[in-house]
């Protein structure tokens, strides 16, 4: 009886992991985490009027800008290398860091450069 018993139960646990589906792949937890946008498909957002130029005002549209005005109106003004009041796509690239493959959080370098050889222990200390 005992053996049926165990023997009914094993086929039990192995007809419920033979049914069991591994969870389907879904989409990636935040949409767009695999794809960032552009610079120039940020500025085509930002620029609401079309005309080639970030106002101050199209800026503080932004959703960043909405959380802390002070501080996108600061960025503005780092921005506008020119001082004219007006931010270019080029003026704008130039602002923003490149993208790097295996940046933070991918098992690369994290845009750091390379590392220093190892200081030689014959040599004289630098001073």
């Amino acid at each position: 009886m005992k053996t049926t018993i165990a023997t009914l139960s094993a086929l039990a646990v192995a007809a419920t992991l033979s049914f069991a589906q591994d969870k389907p792949a879904g989409p990636p937890k935040h949409p767009g985490a695999d794809k960032r946008p552009t610079p120039e498909e940020m500025f085509k957002k930002l620029d609401t009027n079309g005309d080639g130029k970030l106002s101050l005002e199209e800026f503080k549209a932004s959703p960043m800008a909405k959380r802390d005005e002070a501080k996108a109106e600061e960025i503005f003004k780092k921005m506008d290398a020119n001082g004219d009041g007006k931010v270019t796509l080029e003026e704008f690239k130039a602002s923003r860091p490149a993208h790097r493959p295996g940046g933070p959080g991918k098992g690369g370098k994290g845009g750091k450069g390379p590392k220093a050889p190892p200081a030689d222990p014959a040599a004289p200390a630098a001073q």
